[in-house]
């Protein structure tokens, strides 16, 4: 596997574990001293992997709901061979959210070391 499909994979196990609300996978894709940011309320709103990860566990998931994924890629940036950024889009339940995901590979692989998040609106729910 080249850099890009292994960095493709991380965001995979990313995509499923919010879809799945699997904190399991969270655990494997997030760096365990990463933060996670947002701004849409005019404030800088930052919350840590724990906390992020508590709230997941407590959501019922797209997933058990029988929801479609919807979700893109949209941006890769690499700064380096062992970091990138990637910007993707995607839906959880009704709400539609834009992140910027912030990648290192260290040791144990690509891991997200900081996300950015924007709600971006919202939609329908599409059920498969």
């Amino acid at each position: 596997m080249n850099r890009k499909e292994e960095l493709v994979a991380a965001v995979q196990v990313y995509l499923d574990a919010i879809h799945e609300c699997d904190v399991d996978k969270l655990d494997a894709v997030f760096h365990p001293q990463s933060s996670l940011f947002d701004g849409d309320n005019g404030k800088v709103f930052v919350e840590s992997i724990a906390s992020f990860r508590a709230d997941v566990a407590g959501r019922s998931s797209p997933a058990a709901r029988g929801q479609k994924r919807v979700e893109e890629i949209i941006a890769i940036d690499w700064l380096s061979k062992l970091s990138a950024n990637v910007k993707l889009r995607l839906q959880a339940h009704e709400s539609i959210f834009v992140d910027h995901l912030a990648f290192v590979k260290g040791e144990s692989g690509w891991q997200i070391v900081s996300k950015i998040w924007h709600l971006e609106g919202t939609a329908e729910v599409e059920l498969l």
